[in-house]
């Protein structure tokens, strides 16, 4: 897995390469832990480069999301395709997170 990070206008981008499983799932979150501990409250995760998502990746996303909210942020997500859609529709997850086409989509709704 390889995550890339870069500050938009209204969010930081977080992107997300390879696999999110119970191997790597410590390493995301401990990234976007200390992006929530520099101060960072809005997120754009870009999944577009994500081809395989696990429960333990699921459970960390969801863990993520928590801790975002507790600081009354915004997690988005765009670009789903694929297995990982697949995944996002049967978990369910797909209600929980608000899913864009594009990541310019979700960082205007960041915006708002």
């Amino acid at each position: 897995m390889n995550i890339q990070t870069s500050k938009e206008s209204s969010a930081m981008v977080v992107k997300v390469t390879g696999r999110l499983d119970a191997v790597t799932a410590p390493e995301y979150e401990q990234q976007f832990t200390a992006l929530i501990t520099g101060g960072e409250t809005r997120f754009v995760v870009d999944f577009e480069k994500l081809d395989y998502i696990s429960s333990a990746g699921l459970r960390v996303l969801l863990a993520m999301a928590k801790q975002i909210k507790a600081k009354s942020g915004q997690i988005h997500l765009a670009n789903i395709g694929g297995a990982v859609r697949e995944v996002f529709d049967i978990s369910g997850f797909g209600s929980i997170f608000p899913m864009h086409e594009s990541v310019i989509s979700a960082l205007n709704a960041t915006a708002g």
